[in-house]
């Protein structure tokens, strides 16, 4: 296999990897690294709770002598700073005898930000970055809080076949089946926060925690779109913008209702939207998304791009991702 095609499929490894360390690595970013010797992998390691060890201390430890001369994937640029928990991953990578580091993603933390490619090369180490989409892909929370301030906000829509979430008189428990249900409940588990509307707090009084078995303690922290206080257990933020103030949160997920995905959608900060369709007919029921203040059809949202499909027992699963991508 030629040398770039090999890389990027040890990084896309790589990143898979990393995204086992999701969410728990908080505030830390889901990193994920492989050690291979003569094309066997002899160590590998994701960031574990709480930030430590990082994914390349942990692959350097479990290859032992098997690091010296050997190749290191990682989906993000190793850091360059020694903190008060142990020192850089750079230094650790060089004084392992790592022949060539080959990484996915330049790190925007400013403590890095190329300083640890550059300080591999100064120790002889033929280091560099090579652009996966894949790693771009397993760090895009850490990546959209870095970059622009925010999380990566997930909007998730139960809806029937005609885009409704609820009978006219609200009625709504439960539109999608308990396959599709279990697969939310996955998805909160990998989620750091999530959030509905005040309207919906107040009508369904949902408890927004983790049921399966074994990630019970993963439920994310609640949060709640109002201008009113939160109740107990649960935060408030006022406007969607406001998003911004969630300190070292990467991954959003919002659930509704209407007006909470309106109001997301009208801000332009969705990144990621799923819609769960139930093969049942409504009609007249209450809307999946509220008024987005639309003028014409023209100013409609059509920014977004089909990036799966899925069926889930009798239900079905469209995901869309965002056309236009933030500036970096």
């Amino acid at each position: 296999m030629p040398g770039n095609r090999a890389d990027a499929v040890w990084l896309a490894t790589a990143a898979r990897l990393g995204t086992r360390g999701r969410p728990e690595s908080r505030p830390n970013p889901a990193v994920g690294a492989i050690v291979v010797q003569n094309g066997v992998v002899v160590g590998r390691g994701w960031t574990r709770a709480g930030g430590r060890p990082h994914a390349e201390a942990e692959a350097l430890a479990m290859a032992g002598d098997a690091a010296r001369g050997a190749a290191l994937y990682v989906s993000l640029e190793p850091c360059a700073h020694q903190s008060v928990r142990g020192p850089s991953c750079s230094s650790l990578i060089a004084a392992a005898q790592i022949a060539r580091v080959v990484a996915g993603v330049e790190d925007p933390d400013p403590r890095t930000a190329g300083a640890g490619l550059a300080l591999l090369r100064a120790a002889g180490i033929d280091a560099q970055l090579l652009p996966s989409p894949e790693a771009e892909a397993s760090l895009e929370g850490y990546l959209m809080q870095r970059r622009h301030g925010r999380p990566h906000v997930t909007l998730k829509l139960a809806t029937s076949l005609d885009g409704c979430l609820a009978l006219a008189d609200g009625s709504s428990q439960w539109i999608t089946g308990p396959v599709a249900r279990a697969h939310v409940h996955a998805l909160r588990a990998r989620s750091e926060a999530i959030l509905v509307g005040g309207g919906t707090l107040r009508a369904d009084s949902p408890r927004l925690d983790v049921r399966l078995e074994g990630l019970e303690q993963q439920s994310p922290e609640r949060w709640v779109l109002t201008r009113s206080s939160a109740p107990a257990g649960w935060r408030a933020i006022a406007a969607p913008t406001d998003i911004a103030h969630m300190a070292d949160c990467q991954y959003l997920f919002v659930e509704g209702g209407a007006g909470a995905a309106a109001s997301f959608l009208a801000a332009d900060l969705v990144d990621r939207l799923l819609i769960y369709r139930a093969p049942i007919v409504i009609g007249g029921g209450l809307p999946c998304i509220g008024d987005l203040g639309l003028a014409d059809l023209a100013s409609a949202h059509g920014r977004w791009r089909s990036a799966g499909r899925r069926t889930l027992g009798s239900d079905t699963l469209e995901i869309y991702e965002r056309t236009r991508c933030l500036q970096a």
